[in-house]
């Protein structure tokens, strides 16, 4: 379920990035509540927020309210969560002594809801002693600071003081909603596709984009799981909080599960390993100059999951993936028989909306005697739905 997220932006150049942290956050499904300071309204318009979360954006402390409530309390309380971002000098030194003096400063002394607060300013700033004094008693007071980074700076310095990327801020912001119910749980994930080089500049693969498995990823480490995710060539940033080991090869894949196997409670094969391989590899470019190749020997890559479910213990949760284009049910109700994992994801790729590069995802779940249908929803909400098909089945085994 969505949460109500108050989003604050004060007067700095990094405004701009606070537009793709509302985006992305309003994809999520969360209700995304803009306010400015006057100073940030130089930056970047209202209007920009406004169409970003369809929320009214608030600015002035003495606009009238859309219905009768003192405002600055009503955003207070409805917050879930608060996030400052980007969060000035000036600003942050109004909070750390108390000085309410506008909406947004009323707003985050009022509110329970926990504040999240991302700093932006020039290099001298972030590390003059006043700032850091102030900072340090914000974070005595239980604010959470997420620290800024290193680099060129918008004013010509370099140095620390760049906000955090927008996708950075929100996986935290989630994180912060997110309840810590897997904390007890490892998981081991693979994603993405594998390749299987022809010859130095060609190579057999799939379409998979890896969205699946690295949401499944970033899922588990926001409910507190320790995760390690295996996976091929993605388009794809690393998962946060997760080991990541990037392979290539479906030969490579296999040796990095079976390296890491036994240290995890649960295993979920999401990703779409290349079933052939060339028998052998040309050490020189295939020439176009004939009319058709028909020197092509393929043979069979390693079954990984087959192999999983004879290697690991009674006490691990296999989860494996079937990406059918027909005959959806009857196909994984087939493959769930004979590869006998605890869960078996079905998916449709035949539909481009749900397919391998789509950011949704539909299909069944099947469990002992069950056949659970997911409708369409994001591959995050797709992956929450499998997680808590996993928490479920390892407290039904006493797990």
């Amino acid at each position: 379920m969505g949460k109500n997220i108050l989003l604050g932006i004060t007067g700095g150049i990094a405004a701009y990035k606070a537009a793709s942290l509302a985006s992305s956050l309003s994809k999520k499904g969360h209700s995304v509540f803009p306010v400015m300071t006057a100073s940030a309204c130089e930056f970047i318009s209202p209007l920009t927020f406004r169409t970003l979360t369809n929320n009214p954006v608030e600015v002035d402390m003495f606009t009238p309210p859309e219905r009768h409530e003192v405002k600055h309390i009503s955003l207070a309380d409805k917050a879930d969560l608060a996030i400052i971002a980007p969060a000035t000098a000036n600003f942050m030194a109004k909070l750390a002594r108390g000085i309410a003096d506008d909406l947004l400063s009323t707003i985050i002394m009022a509110t329970r809801a926990k504040v999240l607060i991302a700093p932006a300013m020039n290099v001298n700033m972030y590390q003059d002693a006043s700032f850091q004094k102030n900072l340090a008693i914000l974070q005595e007071r239980g604010f959470t600071i997420i620290e800024p980074e290193s680099g060129p700076l918008a004013c010509g310095y370099e140095g620390k003081g760049r906000m955090v990327e927008p996708e950075i801020l929100a996986r935290k912001a989630l994180a912060s909603l997110t309840v810590k119910d897997l904390a007890d749980l490892s998981f081991l994930i693979t994603a993405g596709p594998t390749r299987e080089p022809l010859d130095p500049v060609r190579y057999l693969s799939n379409y998979s984009s890896g969205k699946m498995g690295y949401a499944l990823a970033e899922r588990a480490v926001a409910r507190g799981a320790e995760v390690t995710l295996i996976s091929g060539p993605t388009a794809l940033s690393p998962v946060g909080g997760a080991e990541n080991i990037l392979i290539e090869k479906a030969a490579e894949m296999q040796k990095a599960v079976r390296k890491e196997l036994a240290q995890h409670d649960i295993i979920i094969m999401a990703a779409a390993v290349s079933d052939f391989r060339p028998h052998s590899i040309k050490e020189e470019k295939i020439k176009k100059d004939q009319q058709k190749l028909t020197e092509l020997e393929l043979e069979r890559n390693p079954d990984i999951l087959t192999e999983v479910q004879k290697l690991k213990n009674s006490n691990q949760v296999l989860v494996g993936f079937a990406a059918e284009s027909s005959d959806i049910l009857v196909k994984g109700r087939e493959k769930y028989q004979r590869k006998k994992p605890e869960i078996l994801v079905v998916n449709d790729i035949s539909q481009q909306e749900i397919g391998f590069q789509a950011d949704s995802n539909a299909g069944w779940l099947l469990v002992q005697d069950e056949e659970i249908k997911i409708s369409q929803r994001s591959k995050v909400a797709f992956a929450e739905v499998i997680l808590d098909e996993i928490k479920q089945h390892t407290i039904s085994r006493g797990g």
